[in-house]
């Protein structure tokens, strides 16, 4: 696979592990979620909430929504899609309490997709978060890259395609039973390679907690 390839599948894969970890309490997992969508996440805001004074408040808001619904997300959408949405419902209804009308202001789903990241991060993220998202993608792409063949396809066709495990199994000509089975030594594989890095970030979030 062309290392490009890999750099788009790791992209769209890691969202995914990363929501994995976080629901089995991987706090510092949650935080790294929290850090690649929190300007995203800040400019949809931006686009109901006009007072700058509120949009972190609301911001905050969504991600102990979005915490706190996690175990129910179940990965129909992308994960930023499903964040968007709960992002602006969460400023409609704080524009609501507040009494205020949302007037001539139309947002749309696919707007929300064809945002740009490297736009939304522009001069926003901070060095270390810049490092540690980079180098997560890093470990990520070279995980997915030593996958067998046929983990690296089964992973590929599920997070990147969105490909039902019974169209997987019709793709690979393989029993779903496989399938599951090939996805889940896959995203294990990816979880080893990572977890050096999520512990070192929980160590990090803990040690700046204390000071």
């Amino acid at each position: 696979m062309k290392q490009d390839d890999n750099t788009k599948m790791s992209e769209k894969t890691l969202d995914a592990e990363l929501v994995e970890q976080a629901k089995k309490g991987q706090m510092a997992a949650f935080e790294m979620l929290v850090n690649r969508y929190q300007q995203r996440v800040a400019n949809v805001i931006a686009k109901l909430v006009k007072d700058r004074s509120e949009i972190e408040d609301v911001a905050q808001e969504v991600f102990i929504k979005v915490f706190r619904a996690l175990p129910r997300f179940r990965g129909d959408s992308s994960f930023y899609t499903w964040v968007y949405r709960i992002a602006i419902n969460t400023a409609k209804n704080h524009l609501v309490a507040k009494s205020r009308r949302i007037q001539n202001t139309q947002v749309d789903y696919e707007e929300a997709e064809a945002f740009s990241s490297n736009e939304a991060h522009r001069n926003l993220d901070t060095p270390d978060a810049v490092y540690a998202r980079g180098e997560l993608e890093q470990v990520m792409s070279k995980a997915i890259s030593q996958l067998p063949e046929d983990l690296k396809t089964a992973i590929i066709l599920r997070e990147v395609d969105g490909l039902s495990y019974e169209e997987i199994a019709e793709e690979m000509a393989c029993p779903i039973g496989t399938v599951r089975s090939r996805i889940f030594r896959a995203r294990d594989a990816i979880d080893q390679a990572l977890r050096p890095l999520l512990d070192r970030e929980q160590t990090k979030q803990e040690h700046v907690r204390s000071i």
